[in-house]
């Protein structure tokens, strides 16, 4: 970042925008020698101090290397002109900073010079540091000299290339955009106003990711005084993230919260910013939050994003798009989609975000919800949300998917979100996905895409199957005597691998029973599960819904023959050597499982008593007779399937558990009261009944 004056190296703006983003949090980068000098004394309350103000600057973010000690630099901050490493500021005196003097501690912070006097790269955001008072330096400065323990770990040298490995020009750019004036209190602000200004301008250092930057890469402005006021805090798309506008953002409440716990009703943080509240804004105190979202609530909107909404838009309670069913988006979404972030787009509360007014969604450069849906996404760490909740990548749908799941989501709940092109988001998995990228899924199991019926002839009747197995509940309300769907055990609509999909399934029909005794239609096998997984009553055999259903199974089949192996058909196998243990399972369904199926296996509601995620015991859940009151398929069905956002995996972030855990778990709750089978007598008339049956 040598010469940073230059004009011809502003296309890399975005580049060194990320640069300086993936270090903002740090206190200071590539401090190095020193001379000895001892700090004096400090008594507990100052080093406390200065342990908050280490969080509030989110020093270790960028001062830790991925495993590493912290404090201890080590971490890795590519840029488009080489290498930096973050360095040691630990109190080690021969390679840390255990030598620095407070007045050249002081310099470095507010001037961005080492002890050895060689200019610092402004990867340290020096100066947003230059506004912090005396006092807080004096603290923060004892704290870490005398509050954490000395690490030896040499730094290492810097990688970049000529003529950026040159550090003379950095003095110029000081020269011409460093002001070292600490904060001054505007007298006709109140104090919440006057101490939330500090923070952000100064420890926070947000305007390093949130302010646009100039020919020169200096933030073009470092408050929201001055004519160039208008600019700080506005929104910078920071090497494809889109930092958003922090001006007049949301009410008071909603962004404390936001900085709090990583959550509220429009959004859940994403990228760097989960980082940001996992180490540092989480642990800052309510009043200092309060303080914050009060001076960023006092800012007008900025230039380049629309203003976000200070009230829950109405379209969150309830509203599904039109064109849910009716769009390739639509269509799209719903598979892909809707499981988690639902067809009203509200999300499931602490759990899955709002797509609804959600200003990732709404911001006019695209960019941080195209990185999202390709590389994936997880909440923040917090001790409100201790439980971290993953998307996966999508990036293994093409490019013309994912602008039409991409422009359905932003134009829809009222989001009044421009269309995304194929183009853009070709470019943008140039930029994000690399060849070995861990999110692209590369399984055999071709998933159907749903968007595809709407080419065909019997396009209605195929919709309509689709959403009878969707939407069983609410659709067929009269044979089905439980909260399940259809789509509870054969997830997004049956097009999951070893989800139970549907694919090819028809080409398998008729064929022998065991359970019954005989040979079976398809029409059997449905109405089978109408009268055991949904405890309810079976279709008519001739009625229009079951044709509809038997039709979106044919057009699941695809090419299909009887001999053919699908891959990722069933839902597997557990070692039926294992031993199962219901104690550890009823641990393991308070960890993983009740966050959406209950405490007591109730299942999920919404405020209005719609079910989310199904019962999984008592009387509005499967009866005994349903293949997952069985412990093996249910162990094996929660092995593959079970819990979902857990990690990566396409599409849902399914299965995660050890074959142990699962068949504990299952167990579990296999064997919790649950509705009869009247029926059941006529079970396994010539084969032998498995073990694991529940009568």
């Amino acid at each position: 970042m040598q010469h940073l004056a230059t004009p011809s190296l502003a296309t890399s703006n975005g580049r060194l925008s990320r640069l300086l983003r993936q270090t903002a949090g740090g206190l200071f980068g590539l401090i190095a020698g020193a001379t000895i000098a001892q700090a004096a004394t400090a008594d507990s309350a100052q080093l406390a101090r200065g342990e908050y103000l280490a969080r509030l600057g989110d020093c270790v973010a960028c001062h830790s290397a991925d495993k590493g000690k912290p404090m201890a630099g080590g971490r890795e901050l590519a840029t488009p002109f080489g290498v930096l490493y973050s360095t040691n500021i630990t109190p080690d005196r021969e390679t840390g900073i255990g030598g620095y003097s407070f007045a050249q501690f002081d310099r470095a912070m507010r001037q961005g010079v080492a002890a050895d006097g060689h200019n610092l790269y402004p990867a340290m955001p020096y100066p947003s540091y230059a506004k912090m008072t005396g006092d807080d330096m004096q603290a923060l400065y004892a704290y870490l000299m005398q509050g954490l323990a000395p690490v030896k770990q040499a730094n290492k040298p810097t990688a970049m290339r000529w003529p950026f490995n040159q550090r003379w020009g950095l003095a110029l750019w000081n020269w011409v955009f460093l002001d070292t004036t600490p904060f001054q209190p505007n007298p006709q602000k109140d104090a919440a106003w006057n101490r939330g200004a500090y923070l952000v301008q100064g420890l926070g250092h947000c305007g390093a990711c949130h302010t646009p930057r100039g020919i020169a890469f200096q933030e073009k402005a470092m408050s929201d005084a001055s004519n160039s006021g208008k600019h700080f805090l506005a929104g910078e798309t920071v090497e494809s993230w889109r930092a958003l506008s922090l001006r007049g953002l949301w009410t008071v409440e909603d962004t404390a919260l936001f900085l709090k716990t990583g959550q509220n009703r429009f959004a859940t943080a994403s990228g760097n910013m989960a980082e940001v509240i996992h180490h540092s804004t989480q642990h800052v105190k309510d009043e200092d939050l309060v303080a914050i979202a009060t001076y960023l609530k006092a800012l007008p909107p900025g230039e380049h994003e629309l203003p976000a909404p200070s009230v829950p838009r109405a379209a969150i309670v309830g509203k599904v798009p039109d064109n849910l069913f009716s769009s390739r988006g639509g269509l799209a979404y719903m598979q892909f989609c809707g499981d988690c972030h639902r067809q009203d787009g509200a999300g499931v509360n602490k759990i899955f975000p709002p797509l609804a007014g959600n200003p990732a969604v709404t911001a006019k450069d695209p960019a941080t919800l195209l990185h999202i849906t390709l590389t994936g996404w997880q909440t923040a760490s917090t001790a409100a949300h201790p439980r971290v909740f993953t998307m996966p990548g999508f990036a293994r749908l093409n490019d013309q998917e994912l602008a039409e799941i991409i422009s359905f989501v932003r134009a829809s709940w009222g989001n009044g979100g421009e269309q995304v092109s194929a183009a853009q988001v070709k470019a943008m998995r140039a930029e994000v996905v690399k060849a070995d990228a861990k999110a692209i899924d590369n399984s055999k199991f071709e998933t159907p895409r749903l968007a595809d019926m709407l080419a065909k002839p019997n396009a209605q009747q195929l919709v309509r199957g689709m959403r009878l197995h969707l939407e069983t509940k609410d659709l067929l309300p009269n044979h089905v005597g439980d909260q399940l769907n259809c789509t509870s055990c054969h997830l997004n609509a049956g097009t999951v691998a070893d989800g139970s999909p549907f694919v090819g399934v028809s080409a398998f029909f008729p064929s022998y029973a065991p359970r019954a005794g005989r040979i079976i239609s398809l029409e059997d096998r449905i109405n089978g599960c109408f009268k055991r997984s949904m405890n309810g009553k079976p279709l008519p055999v001739e009625s229009p819904d079951m044709k509809a259903m038997v039709a979106y199974f044919d057009w699941m089949k695809g090419q299909t023959k009887p001999a053919d192996k699908v891959p990722g058909r069933g839902v597997g196998k557990i070692d039926r050597n294992l031993v199962a243990n219901p104690d550890h399972g009823k641990k393991i369904y308070a960890e993983q499982c009740s966050v959406c199926h209950g405490e007591n296996g109730e299942g999920l509601k919404r405020a209005d008593g719609k079910m989310i995620y199904p019962p999984l015991w008592g009387d509005e859940s499967f009866n005994i007779g349903a293949g997952m009151a069985r412990t093996y398929t249910a162990a094996a069905f929660v092995k593959r399937n079970m819990p979902i956002g857990f990690h990566g995996q396409f599409p849902l972030g399914q299965g995660g558990l050890s074959d142990q855990e699962a068949l504990d778990v299952a167990e579990y709750f296999s064997h919790q009261p649950r509705p009869d089978f009247p029926e059941k007598v006529k079970d396994w008339p010539k084969d032998k009944k498995p073990a694991d049956a529940r009568y």
